[in-house]
């Protein structure tokens, strides 16, 4: 179902003119034609590919949204840690400056 043309009777032709025996020729060129049809994608195979990167690409989405949450959650956890030390390390200068 490829919209590649390859023409096996013009195929043919050439080849028995080259030397080649009719059962040959014909064999050749049906080899050929059955080759090229193996090795072109066809729609079928792109819609099966659309499908495979549309699940690929909602997956890396997933795992990016993830990842950005747990890095989003950790900033916070040191920022509020440093917050507190900070505080703390104020708070003991103060005193210490009091007495």
């Amino acid at each position: 179902m490829t919209t590649i043309a390859f023409d096996t009777l013009a195929y043919v032709k050439r080849l028995r003119d080259a030397g080649f025996t009719e059962p040959q020729a014909e064999t050749l060129a049906q080899t050929q034609a059955e080759l090229i049809d193996s090795q072109f994608a066809n729609k079928q195979d792109l819609k099966k590919l659309e499908v495979t990167l549309k699940r690929d690409i909602e997956l890396l989405r997933a795992e990016m949204k993830q990842s950005l949450a747990e890095t989003k959650a950790e900033i916070i956890r040191w920022t509020v840690g440093a917050g507190v030390l900070q505080t703390a390390l104020i708070a003991a200068l103060l005193l210490k400056l009091v007495h």
